[in-house]
């Protein structure tokens, strides 16, 4: 691809060449959406599964160690309220 120097073209150049830049960039698109759907009607064979899944959002899940109790947050010296860390146990 040529070098353009942007600071040697007037006004009109420039506004000449942004419309041609945003015309070649709306036929890129153009082109890549076409072969974007092409390959999702292509895809769609196999069922609407895909669809289906992203439609419905997956069950949240729990942590193995389920929620931490307060009384544990207070044994442990998580959740302090005074502002201070936590200070780490030894083992």
């Amino acid at each position: 691809m040529a070098k353009i120097d942007l600071d040697t073209l007037g006004i009109e150049e420039l506004v000449a060449l942004r419309d041609r830049v945003i015309e070649k960039l709306a036929e890129k698109v153009a082109a890549r959406q076409a072969e974007l759907e092409a390959e999702m009607e292509k895809l769609s064979q196999y069922g609407n599964s895909a669809k289906k899944s992203r439609a419905a959002p997956a069950p949240a899940r729990q942590s193995k160690g389920g929620d931490v109790k307060d009384t544990d947050a207070r044994h442990s010296g998580e959740g302090r309220g005074n502002g201070e860390a936590p200070i780490a146990q030894a083992a």
